[in-house]
């Protein structure tokens, strides 16, 4: 499937939703595995830029759903799209069981932490923008 298809809906409902449904088919509930799972399906299906919007706004608006739109933050979702994005770019791995061997450093949810003080993930700039890594550059 190409970016072009990909586009605002897949089979009558809107994408987030059907990456959302293709994930929680195998789970019994979404915490960060499946977190890197959806991401890592957005990004080879639209490529980086789109999946960073795609993402977002699908947690943007789960956040909003679920009563608790605090839970929101800009920079914490595309880091880890951007950091997802960059280990999808040029493997070929077909299926996330074989991505998430390769690549389990993108299971720890302190990864973040390689590249962002605390104190700057925690502040108002991070968390309603994008805030550039202070610690370290992301692989690109």
């Amino acid at each position: 499937m190409t970016p072009q298809q990909f586009g605002t809906e897949t089979d009558g409902l809107p994408a987030f939703e059907a990456l959302m449904a293709e994930v929680m088919a195998t789970a019994e509930r979404f915490g960060h595995r499946e977190h890197v799972h959806l991401t890592w399906l957005a990004v080879r299906r639209c490529g980086v830029p789109a999946a960073v919007g795609l993402v977002s706004d699908g947690i943007q608006r789960t956040a909003r759903y679920a009563g608790a739109p605090q839970k929101y933050h800009v920079t914490v979702s595309r880091a880890w799209v951007e950091l997802v994005g960059h280990r999808v770019t040029g493997h070929g791995e077909g299926d996330f069981g074989t991505f998430a061997d390769r690549h389990p450093e993108l299971l720890d949810k302190r990864l973040l932490t390689r590249f962002y003080r605390p104190a700057t993930l925690a502040g108002p700039q991070a968390k309603n923008g994008w805030v550039e890594p202070d610690l370290a550059l992301f692989p690109r």
